[in-house]
């Protein structure tokens, strides 16, 4: 068995820390973590560790903080760490190409998606949108380009039909931290071939943003449908009733012919909206000050507000 490692690990969110985990979990060895400054959070805007920090800091590992990799002093103090290898998951900042050089296996990237399919920031919740079929984890040589590095391994799952941005989330960072494990492992080994990506068939998976969220009714319902489920749990899709906005947790596509965004019918099967077209039966809302509640919960105690006739978005 080849030596264990030297690795340093550079990551910010949830998804990221779950990779750590299956790395802390290995026989390699985790010199240092990387991860982005510390954030405002809450309603108390208290600055609020990430959790890749918070899981680094409970093993005893160090922790850096850097504004920028682009900084001569942050890149020397990386280079005296003397890693094997660094690995990036979701880590939020740019590497130049002096840092790429730094590690002396490099440094490889676990990316959410099919590469080069949905190069960019959001690819879980781009692939639910766009009606993929089915999504994955790619493992890749970084280089400077924005995910176009060679490809090592990668890990396919089905998108399901109740799949959420946030169910996809939870299962590509299994997914992707058991291939991160079996790569390094590979990679120490000398066994991995790089494969280099077909950037004629590349897309890019741009920023979620809250605007986009804001539901166009004149739009198909099979499209508002999956947009619903890929916005979820952020920004959640919203749209309006009498001026007061009202977010949309849960929704599917129905029958039904209308002005788009008009209640068609309101029971407690749900909230049934005209779209450009088809119809959107709505299941699960959440009201200003309120909390998300299934459907056939409001009816019971607010039906007067969702009148047919009634049209949403104005």
């Amino acid at each position: 068995m080849t030596q264990p490692l030297r690795i340093v690990f550079a990551g910010t969110p949830d998804f990221a820390a779950e990779h750590l985990a299956a790395l802390l979990a290995s026989r390699h060895l985790i010199i240092a973590c990387y991860t982005q400054p510390d954030r405002p959070a809450g309603r108390g805007q208290k600055l609020m560790p990430s959790p890749v920090k918070q899981l680094a800091s409970q093993q005893g590992i160090a922790v850096l903080q850097p504004a920028s990799l682009r900084d001569p002093e942050a890149q020397a103090e990386l280079a005296a760490l003397q890693p094997d290898l660094l690995v990036v998951v979701a880590y939020g900042l740019i590497l130049p190409q002096a840092v790429l050089d730094i590690p002396r296996l490099g440094c490889i990237n676990s990316h959410a998606s099919l590469l080069p399919r949905w190069r960019g920031a959001a690819p879980i919740q781009r692939a639910i949108e766009a009606g993929d079929a089915e999504t994955g984890v790619t493992l890749m040589q970084m280089e400077a380009g924005l995910d176009t590095g060679p490809m090592l391994l990668k890990v396919r799952t089905p998108i399901e039909p109740g799949d959420t941005g946030g169910s996809l989330h939870d299962r590509l960072a299994r997914l992707g931290a058991q291939a991160l494990v079996e790569g390094v492992e590979a990679l120490a080994a000398g066994t991995l071939n790089a494969v280099r990506q077909d950037d004629s068939q590349a897309t890019y998976a741009h920023k979620l943003n809250k605007d986009e969220a804001r539901l166009d009714w004149s739009r198909p319902a099979s499209e508002l449908a999956r947009r619903i489920r890929a916005f979820h749990p952020w920004p959640i899709c919203h749209s309006t009733l009498d001026s007061a906005t009202l977010k949309i947790h849960g929704a599917c596509e129905a029958q039904g012919q209308g002005k788009p965004g008009e209640i068609l019918e309101a029971s407690r099967d749900g909230l049934l909206i005209a779209c450009g077209e088809a119809a959107l039966r709505l299941s699960r809302l959440q009201l200003p000050g309120g909390r998300p509640l299934d459907f056939a919960d409001l009816y019971n105690s607010r039906r007067e507000q969702f009148a047919v006739g009634t049209v949403l978005g104005q």
